[in-house]
């Protein structure tokens, strides 16, 4: 693959973007981490390379746009605002194969409080005409579902924000519930620890442990202690909002079949109700942009291995060969905004095309 052919293909798209009213932006190659850090804890840390400046502190090679298009925006942008970018982006990669650690990424982001739903079907809509060429496989979810459900469960805060945090780590997502609602035995050793935490004071336990090994202080370990006896003393998640939980993340259906589904799922868990209808005005705006929505793939758990600021639609599209990555990911971020943006935020979403994919595909390359 010549990197011409790459770079020819990532300026047709970009000039395809320009075209639907995006104003061209650049972002800094190397990024503070504090940011990124704050954002998605140190898992990033797997995905990311990370130096160290005698000036500036940590930094990572730039592994994503969005960041720093929705600082940038919520710094001085107008509103609404249509932005498009082209460049580099590093991925560090554990294992051999068809995924690069540097690739050209052409992206477009939108800022919008109008309608939101209608945005997220133009984001789509466009995309879809720029890869549409190319024969790819939609996949589309909404995490906004998924989320309002959690938010929804007669359970502790504490518990709830668990989920939340893990939401985009499935297997651990899938224990946590599992542990939440009294599924998973607890083991006798945990057992016999909580007897142990019950039984004596944090000072006690401290005076009995030897001397202090660590950076943890005194009233750290009593607070983890405190938590730990809270959450043995919470009663489970209740049998009928897990087992709703548990239907959800089955959902993989054709959307206009998916939205009769969800909906059944809102009649016994009310809190998702305002996400479900949400998902059914986008559906009615991605038809009238003309995508086929009887036919769009939909699946409740789509995207939970992404980026972790998605919090509404996502989607992907899919060359046949399955060792290949997306060829295109997207989706809402709003929550993302308010975070950036110092006490303000604004409704946003995006998407990103590889354009080395799309040359490989096309044979260009």
């Amino acid at each position: 693959m010549t990197k011409a052919a790459v770079r020819a293909e990532a300026e047709a798209i970009f000039a395809a973007f320009q075209a639907a009213g995006a104003q061209p932006v650049e972002a800094d190659i190397l990024l503070p981490a504090g940011t990124l850090l704050d954002l998605y804890g140190e898992d990033i840390r797997a995905r990311a390379y990370v130096t160290s400046d005698p000036l500036r502190g940590e930094m990572m090679l730039r592994p994503d746009f969005t960041v720093p298009v929705v600082q940038a925006h919520m710094a001085a942008g107008a509103d609404p605002a249509r932005y498009t970018y082209m460049g580099e982006v590093f991925r560090r990669q554990e294992h051999l194969g068809p995924r690069a650690s540097e690739y050209l990424q052409v992206g477009f982001e939108v800022f919008d409080r109008s309608h939101p739903e209608a945005v997220d079907a133009d984001v789509f809509g466009l995309i879809a005409e720029v890869l549409a060429p190319l024969g790819l496989q939609a996949a589309t979810g909404d995490f906004g579902i998924l989320l309002a459900a959690v938010r929804g469960l007669s359970t502790s805060d504490k518990r709830k924000s668990a989920l939340l945090r893990h939401v985009w780590r499935p297997q651990r997502f899938r224990a946590l519930l599992d542990r939440f609602a009294g599924r998973t035995p607890v083991p006798e050793p945990r057992l016999r620890l909580l007897e142990r935490l019950a039984a004596a004071s944090p000072e006690a336990l401290m005076d009995q442990s030897g001397p202090a090994i660590g950076l943890r202080e005194p009233e750290d370990v009593a607070a983890r202690v405190a938590a730990l006896i809270e959450d043995a003393r919470t009663p489970p998640i209740n049998p009928d909002e897990a087992a709703v939980l548990d239907d959800l993340l089955l959902v993989e259906a054709p959307a206009g079949e998916a939205l009769a589904r969800l909906e059944a799922l809102a009649a016994r868990m009310p809190a998702m109700a305002a996400s479900v209808q949400r998902f059914a005005g986008r559906l009615d705006a991605l038809a009238a942009r003309g995508v086929a929505v009887d036919r769009l793939p939909f699946a409740a758990g789509h995207g939970q291995s992404t980026l972790e600021y998605y919090d509404g639609f996502v989607f992907s599209f899919h060359a046949d060969d399955p060792t290949l990555p997306p060829v295109s990911s997207g989706g809402r971020y709003d929550a993302l905004t308010a975070v950036l943006g110092q006490g303000h935020s604004i409704p946003a979403v995006g998407g990103v095309i590889r354009p080395g994919l799309v040359a490989q595909l096309k044979g260009t390359a």
